[in-house]
């Protein structure tokens, strides 16, 4: 539990980043370095259950340098504070 909320957490901060850099940091190279991702993607898949027929998806993560910064940031936060 506390390691997933930790994970998300630094995901969701990270997420922040990215889009930061992405909006206001000029047109270059460190730009490029910091904001291009990977973005696994899954779905959309069908679950039918006979009475009901529903699709989950798609769901993607998009996954930049960024993100993994701010997954550490909240590693070293986490533990100092525990």
């Amino acid at each position: 539990m506390y390691h997933g909320a930790v994970l998300a957490i630094g995901f969701v901060v990270g997420g922040f980043l990215t889009a930061f850099a992405r909006r206001f940091l000029p047109v270059g190279a460190v730009k490029e370095f910091l904001t291009t991702g990977v973005t696994p993607s899954v779905g959309p898949m069908p679950i039918d259950l006979v009475i009901i027929k529903f699709a989950v998806g798609p769901i993607a993560l998009d996954v930049s340098l960024l993100s993994l910064v701010g997954v550490l940031v909240a590693y070293l936060i986490a533990r100092s504070l525990f």
